[in-house]
């Protein structure tokens, strides 16, 4: 009896790993505390930096116009709604316009200077130039040759561009010869090998980029704006924080500031998102995210 009890110990221990592994048990509970750190540990530390600013703030008796507390920005947050929200949509629009043609671009650039050598010698460089040249340079100048509206999509467009089209090159340039070998080896064209071989190995180098272009589309968008306020004209978010600035209205700044910064988190989220479902399956960065 004591040899069937450990027979039957012995095949539960092999259907079930797991049960016969302290490490492998540990897994879960361990990856669970780790999630969970990481949401509660940045939570406590925003709750204590602004318990501290409501402190300074009370006890120091600072003015409005000098350092708003948190609870003030919180209600020009909602009495000033309307028109903050009214101005994120414009925000908003014009990012997502940029991100898209830069998104186009730079991704359809890419391939070509991977098909004509020629073409990447005599364009890349050039690519290179406008974008180490500091938009906070270009905006005034696109303003007087250009519209507003397509000013500040053009200035979304510049900063977002370049990421992903160097990315996309790297990416396209870092295919297996190897690979390419084989598939040249059994007669398939050069454009089978772009669609079959070098997009799927450089969609990393892609998404990459284009997680990169999303935030950097709204800081262009973001400093065109600005520009346009400084000339009197515009709409967007950044205009109201440059016009609450010129009024002295530093709470709804603030407000202004906060929106800003929460669309710069969720849009580089849901581009981390969309990257993570992209790669979940089968790339190395996305797998250590599920053990």
């Amino acid at each position: 009896m004591a040899a069937n009890a450990r027979a039957s110990a012995r095949s539960r221990a092999t259907a079930n790993p797991e049960a016969r592994s302290p490490l492998a048990r540990g897994r879960p509970a361990t990856t669970n505390r780790e999630h969970v750190l990481r949401v509660a540990l940045p939570l406590i530390v925003l709750a204590l930096v602004l318990l501290i600013w409501e402190a300074t703030v009370r006890v120091g008796n600072v003015p409005p116009y000098v350092l708003p507390a948190p609870d003030l920005i919180a209600q020009t947050l909602i009495t000033d709604w309307s028109l903050l929200w009214q101005s994120l949509l414009v925000t908003l629009l014009t990012t997502f316009e940029g991100f898209l043609l830069a998104a186009a671009g730079g991704v359809g650039l890419a391939v070509l200077f991977n098909q004509s050598k020629l073409l990447e010698y005599s364009l890349y460089p050039y690519a290179v130039i406008l974008q180490v040249t500091p938009i906070v340079a270009i905006a005034p100048l696109l303003l007087i040759y250009l519209p507003q509206p397509l000013a500040v999509l053009a200035c979304a467009w510049i900063v977002a561009f370049f990421p992903v089209l160097a990315n996309t090159t790297l990416g396209l340039n870092s295919t297996d010869r190897n690979l390419a070998d084989l598939f040249a080896l059994y007669g398939a064209s050069r454009l089978q090998i772009l669609w079959n071989l070098k997009l799927p190995a450089a969609l990393p180098y892609i998404l990459g980029g284009l997680r990169i272009a999303g935030g950097l589309s709204l800081i262009g968008a973001v400093v065109a704006e600005i520009a346009a306020g400084a000339a009197g004209a515009g709409s967007g978010l950044a205009y109201r924080i440059a016009e609450s600035g010129y009024r002295l209205n530093i709470p709804r700044m603030f407000a202004a500031l906060l929106l800003l910064s929460v669309a710069g988190i969720v849009i580089f989220y849901l581009l981390s998102l969309a990257n993570y479902l992209a790669l979940r399956r089968w790339h190395e960065s996305a797998l250590e995210r599920e053990q």
